[in-house]
């Protein structure tokens, strides 16, 4: 296997199995929100926000993990 495919199935495996995680966490999501609503509708808030923020957070960390491994060889 040539090194490029290498890296592009590995990036599509990861990409993967991040969208699979952020999938079940926003599965779950709606039920966690109205069970702390239930103790504080702004941190219900806060929580929803975060989760939603860390998708995006996810793979802009990634992109830069990747840049950076890219300048090094």
């Amino acid at each position: 296997m040539a090194e490029g495919d290498k890296e592009t199935r590995s990036s599509a495996i990861a990409a993967f199995v991040i969208l699979l995680g952020v999938a079940l966490a926003l599965l779950v999501m709606p039920k966690v929100v109205l069970w702390v609503g239930g103790y504080s509708p702004v941190l219900a808030a806060a929580l929803g926000t975060l989760v939603i923020l860390a998708f995006f957070l996810i793979f802009w960390l990634r992109a830069r993990y990747q840049r950076r491994r890219g300048d090094q060889d």
